[in-house]
């Protein structure tokens, strides 16, 4: 991609569309999911860092064009969960979201962290998902089946930092 891609780590009130938006377009969330992410980012904004949540913002052109949630797992020492991230449709295929986990690889080792946990659901419409990540070195740990629904399992990946 031609495109500079920055990176800032601060959410601002205007990400709460940003983020409904970057939701949306992916076309691989259910209708109850999109407001969690809105959520997480109102609360972020609310709280501050007492939220637990961190945000990764791509932006090119000053539009953001994809995000990342995460946090630090309690009870763990330096153990993050992954919780969203996800390129608006315009800029997927494009390395957005590859260099996207590095920042977020970055910023995580940066603050201690050792390794981060990934969860996403083995449906056939996932499997772009589960692929990205098994191409970025992501370890598949575990199968839960049956978690989301009957013959929709949970996939674990991890990756060590």
């Amino acid at each position: 991609m031609s495109h500079h891609i920055s990176f800032r780590t601060d959410p601002t009130p205007k990400d709460i569309e940003n983020v409904r938006g970057i939701v949306e377009s992916t076309s691989f969330f259910q209708d109850h999911e999109i407001p969690i992410a809105v959520e997480l980012v109102e609360e972020r904004l609310a709280k501050g860092l007492g939220s637990g949540y961190h945000f990764i913002f791509a932006e090119i052109e000053w539009r953001t064009a994809a995000y990342a949630c995460y946090g630090e797992i309690p009870c763990t020492k330096g153990s993050y969960d992954l919780y969203w991230i996800a390129t608006h449709k315009d800029y997927q295929g494009k390395g957005i979201g590859k260099k996207l986990m590095k920042e977020i690889e970055n910023q995580i080792k940066g603050i201690g962290g050792r390794v981060i946990y990934i969860e996403t659901s083995s449906k056939v419409q996932y499997e772009p998902t589960r692929k990205f990540y098994e191409n970025y070195g992501c370890e598949l740990e575990a199968i839960l089946k049956d978690f989301y629904d009957t013959g929709d399992d949970k996939c674990i990946y991890s990756l060590v930092l």
